[in-house]
């Protein structure tokens, strides 16, 4: 049984980034529970558990403590991002082992080719998702909620369903899930 630990980013009294009349919060719970739908009703030998599955604040410590107590075999954290750019961008730990580097490449490109966004590249960071983690982990950064064309897509509920099946079909890939 592969056990997939999906954290939405944000939530609650924690709204993330901000603009175009979204929030980061609710993209990112949206995006998420379409991942995990998918893998319900199309994958087997899949478990699915959620850091939340509604607007609520769930500390960083408790989302990596429970990932990490249930015994997760792979944590997928879905962020939004912002600060003028454009596009999408993946993260992994710096130094993290070859299987965790793979999962990474295959998620990567699966997301890209789904998501019709400029491709930010693949990049390390000491984000406490990813650092506090005991399983491999990756987090994406799906657009930037205040760039005008990533924001429009954002609302288009076709293009939230690619994005999800991007990340089912990169982690599908990587763990060999039928």
């Amino acid at each position: 049984m592969f056990k997939l630990y999906i954290d939405p980013g944000h939530g609650g009294s924690d709204s993330g980034a901000s603009a175009n009349g979204l929030l980061e919060k609710d993209i990112t719970l949206l995006i998420a529970l379409k991942i995990g739908d998918i893998f319900r009703n199309e994958y087997q030998n899949v478990s699915i558990k959620m850091s939340r599955t509604k607007d609520q604040t769930v500390s960083l410590t408790s989302r990596t403590n429970e990932a990490n107590k249930w015994g997760a075999d792979f944590y997928l954290s879905i962020h939004i991002n912002s600060g003028g750019g454009t596009g999408f961008e993946s993260y992994v730990y710096p130094k993290v082992g070859r299987p965790t580097t793979i999962y990474h490449k295959l998620l990567h490109e699966e997301v890209m080719n789904t998501n019709k966004l400029k491709d930010r590249g693949r990049r390390q960071a000491d984000f406490h998702v990813l650092r506090e983690s005991n399983m491999p982990a990756v987090l994406t950064e799906n657009g930037f909620i205040d760039n005008e064309a990533d924001s429009r897509k954002m609302k288009d509920e076709t293009w939230l369903d690619d994005v999800a099946r991007g990340h089912v079909y990169g982690l599908a890939k990587a763990f060999n899930l039928k």
